[in-house]
């Protein structure tokens, strides 16, 4: 009988010395990669990579936080992370008990009384509740300011931009019922740690920090890597790194890119040179340490069905967006994986692009998806930062396991793709920036075929749409659509009618202007090092720190260029990265260089290379082919002041923004994490 397929009517199996069977149709149809000499020798089932309905159902799959991955057994070792997490998130410490400190004295001035005599009353607070300052939606860390009448919570920031705006004297009243408050009582201020934890606690790190000699981080970040040659000079030949974009009189052209061997030898702190500099890193081949699970859609599907579905369930009908119109649809999720695999099109002909997010929700995922999910988190590298739940230089791991955690993922991305720019739907993930770093595994890729026919009405529907564009987005009316086409702004990208199969990527990728060398556009034939566009998923667009005023300053004189809901021009703007309705292709891009020097990285992901983002970096995918990613937030030490900076503005947005809610909250979770470090860096040195 076939393991796989629990037949015995099978003429011929494979069988392997754990006395399983594989049958050779199911050999071809679920392990295409594994020969019947490798499935003798050790199969599926022997491999841990068995996809069959018993072994998707298993449930003695290891859990994640079970492990001790991503925290070195070395004491020493341990010791030295430590002091360096430390060192890191004691400049946030020393501001924070600072501004603590500051309110304390304000509250002395109101009562007559000296700081040290001021007795602050803790809130009741559960430990997995979350609370909002009610003015500015932000999360509530220690110190604020609440009324005793109908609890109206205020944070300090709010409190201190209304002293500073129109009130004197220091005492604020709750405000009247019609913004949220009951108009009756004064503001009286309250914690809701101990009222001492936070000085206590900074007492203790600043002995640590004058009692170690402490890794400094800026030493870090100036220091020269292998990445460098004696004379200072980029050394292009190393091999590790890719070369994204072509900036002038810039050094940082190139990204770090390391095979997941070399981190398998320990190239920790090389990570860190780069990381600490704000930049994004690639790592390829990450699943040559994996077992081996396929990913393919119908296994995702099987898997997921197999383990959850009940009768009557809706669990078979997912929402995806339309990539067109930026709309939901609902859709059978079996139909949506086949025309993952296949194609799908809308009655014109155009291609549909459809995108699935977090799916199954990341809340479930490793209770609906166990195995993938282990397979996963047994893929990523740098375990010491990505590891969700021991990776000792993840701040978000340092959380109480009684406390409210904010949901980091993994969270998979499954969309439709296309190697062109179709000019509208493009199967896109709009500029946007992250709450926290990130790191995105392409896991799968499907190419999809389309038909001669097919082309040639897309390329005559783009003539259409260029017509379009040209009257609502700049006033010109043509006559004919030849004229039109002669006449394209190139904001919708170009489309090859002569090529029959658009789904291949093979032609150079040019990093100078973002622009692929073999279409209209191309101006450059440079290419981009080391690149194979063949095994390429999608086109990465990350923009450095320093560069986003002038990329919020270009967004916000083009948005009508720019189409979102519906197709409709962006008529517009609260937050250029934040709302999240741009994505600049080829022709913004290029425009954005010539006016304002401003050129993000440029790369494509191939598959199996997992891609770090750095917090307070905006950035833009588009889709080559369909692919499966998996991503997954964590929050390093080296981007505390990053991720504080974002929270920030994110509390400026207007109330109903889409990235208005504080779902991180990045100050408690430093807190804590230094609370936890101090202890048991105690524990190892005492």
């Amino acid at each position: 009988m076939c393991h796989q397929c629990q037949r015995s009517d099978k003429e011929k199996v494979v069988r392997c010395c754990c006395r399983k069977r594989f049958c050779v149709p199911c050999i071809q149809r679920w392990y295409p990669r594994l020969s019947e000499e490798a499935i003798a020798e050790t199969c599926p089932y022997c491999r841990g990579n068995c996809n069959c309905k018993a072994c998707l159902r298993r449930n003695d799959i290891i859990k994640v936080g079970n492990g001790s991955y991503g925290s070195p057994e070395s004491k020493d070792e341990k010791i030295q992370h430590f002091k360096y997490l430390v060192h890191a998130l004691y400049p946030f410490l020393e501001q924070f008990d600072h501004d603590q400190t500051r309110e304390k004295k304000i509250e002395a001035e109101i009562q007559g009384l000296p700081p040290s005599e001021v007795e602050i009353q803790q809130a009741g607070c559960y430990n997995d509740e979350r609370v909002y300052c009610n003015n500015c939606r932000t999360s509530i860390v220690d110190f604020h300011r609440s009324c005793p009448n109908c609890s109206y919570d205020l944070c300090l920031t709010c409190c201190w931009e209304i002293r500073n705006g129109c009130l004197r004297g220091g005492v604020i009243p709750c405000p009247p019922k019609e913004m949220g408050g009951c108009g009756h009582d004064l503001l009286e201020l309250k914690c809701m740690f101990p009222e001492s934890w936070v000085s206590e606690l900074q007492k203790k790190v600043k002995k640590i920090v004058k009692t170690y000699e402490l890794a400094d981080l800026n030493k870090i970040s100036t220091q020269q890597c292998s990445c460098f040659k004696s004379n200072g000079k980029i050394d292009i030949g190393n091999g590790k790194l890719r070369k994204s974009a072509s900036r002038k009189d810039s050094e940082d052209n190139y990204l770090y890119c390391p095979s997941a061997s070399d981190i398998r030898q320990g190239d920790l702190e090389h990570f860190q040179s780069h990381w600490i500099r704000g930049e994004p890193v690639i790592v390829s081949n990450v699943h040559e340490f994996t077992s081996g699970l396929s990913w393919e859609p119908m296994v995702m599907w099987r898997a997921f069905r197999e383990i959850k579905y009940t009768k009557g369930s809706s669990d078979l009908v997912v929402k995806a967006t339309d990539c067109l119109d930026c709309c939901e649809v609902e859709i059978n999720i079996h139909q949506f994986f086949t025309g993952y695999s296949e194609g799908r099109s809308h009655r014109n002909s155009w291609p549909e692009m459809l995108k699935l997010k977090d799916w199954p929700p990341s809340n479930l995922f490793e209770e609906r998806l166990p195995r993938h999910g282990a397979e996963f988190v047994s893929a990523l590298p740098y375990l010491e930062y990505t590891h969700p739940c021991s990776g000792i230089l993840n701040v978000a791991s340092k959380l109480p396991t009684d406390s409210l955690k904010p949901d980091l993922g993994p969270k998979t991305y499954i969309a439709y793709g296309f190697s062109e720019e179709l000019g509208r739907g493009d199967s896109v993930t709009k500029l946007h920036c992250d709450m926290s770093d990130a790191v995105n595994v392409l896991m799968h890729t499907a190419e999809v075929t389309y038909a001669p026919w097919q082309l040639s009405k897309i390329k005559k529907l783009q003539k259409k749409h260029s017509a379009q564009d040209q009257e609502e987005l700049f006033g010109i009316v043509h006559i004919d659509n030849q004229e039109a086409e002669n006449h394209v702004p190139e904001s919708n990208g170009k489309f090859k009618s002569e090529r029959a199969n658009p789904s291949s990527c093979g032609e150079d990728y040019c990093a100078e202007q973002g622009e692929f060398s073999g279409g209209p556009n191309a101006v450059s034939e440079n290419r981009l090092h080391g690149l194979e566009t063949a095994e390429g998923g999608a086109v990465w667009d990350i923009f450095r720190r320093p560069d986003v005023p002038k990329l919020q300053e270009y967004l916000r004189k083009h948005h009508r260029e720019f189409r979102h809901i519906c197709c409709c021009p962006v008529e517009q703007v609260v937050d250029p990265i934040h709302d999240q309705t741009f994505y600049l292709n080829l022709y913004h891009k290029r425009k954005l260089k010539e006016e304002f020097g401003v050129e993000p990285w440029t790369f494509v992901q191939e598959l199996g290379e997992a891609v770090f983002i750095p917090a307070g970096c905006p950035h833009q995918v588009r889709n080559l082919k369909s692919c499966i990613k998996v991503a997954l937030d964590f929050v390093s030490p080296e981007n505390i002041g990053e991720c504080i900076r974002l929270t920030e503005e994110f509390r400026i947005l207007p109330e109903n923004h889409r990235a208005k809610e504080d779902k991180l909250e990045v100050k408690k979770m430093s807190l804590h994490a230094l609370s936890k470090v101090v202890d048991d860096l105690e524990k190892l040195t005492r």
